[in-house]
């Protein structure tokens, strides 16, 4: 389209006026760790009410050995004081980038909150209990789909696709049990860093970020 047609839109006027709910974000509003502020954004993020559809919804960020990132959306399964946990292929692109470099970024764009949190760390995969576990917690057409798909792979078409589906459909009905397939599991993201952005208004935003050091958290304002 012409850059003077009518109907393209006006990109460069497109801004959004940050007014933020709850205020801004102070350094005496932060929990002493990011994981215990994460999970006090992420219990406002998924309340009843809350504009997020999928609060849970993230970027991940990875790099192959030549340096050429990636990024794709996942779903967050599980965070604890240890990190950040997802699950996925391991013979996904991600997961043959993590193999060969460890280092992710993580983004929680939550836009209609005016918020994102940043995240950057190391990611090394959960046990095979814990893969199980939640494998197990699945629903049945997710359990199935995770043996159909060699995510990330050339396939011919939709229908080599379906077919594999239904084939494990028949071999495995529901309230069957299905097995954890060993190509599948997931990572944990050990934080090095996390970024806490509150957007405000003329784009004078609050971003404070937690810093990994030998002994404690430092936190650190960065400017907008």
């Amino acid at each position: 389209m012409s850059a003077h047609d009518d109907l393209d839109p006006d990109i460069a006027a497109m801004r959004e006026q940050y007014r933020p709910r709850d205020g801004g974000l102070l350094e005496s509003d932060l929990a002493p760790d990011p994981m215990r502020q994460f999970g006090r954004w992420f219990a406002q993020a998924a309340r009843p009410g809350s504009p997020l559809a999928e609060p849970n919804a993230m970027v991940v960020a990875t790099a192959d050995p030549s340096g050429r990132p990636a990024s794709r959306t996942v779903l967050l399964k599980s965070f604890d004081a240890a990190g950040f946990v997802f699950y996925t292929n391991y013979g996904s692109r991600k997961a043959q980038d993590i193999a060969a470099n460890p280092q992710v970024a993580l983004l929680f764009p939550w836009h209609p909150m005016s918020r994102q949190v940043h995240v950057s760390g190391t990611a090394v995969r959960t046990s095979r209990e814990e893969t199980a576990a939640y494998f197990r917690s699945r629903p049945h057409g997710s359990q199935l789909g995770a043996w159909a798909s060699a995510q990330s792979s050339v396939i011919a078409s939709r229908e080599e696709l379906d077919a594999q589906y239904a084939e494990l459909l028949r071999r495995h009905p529901p309230g069957s049990e299905v097995p954890v397939p060993p190509h599948w599991g997931g990572f944990r993201v050990a934080p090095e860093s996390v970024e806490f952005w509150q957007g405000r208004e003329n784009r004078l935003h609050d971003r404070l970020r937690y810093v990994r050091t030998p002994k404690a958290w430092r936190i650190e304002r960065l400017s907008p």
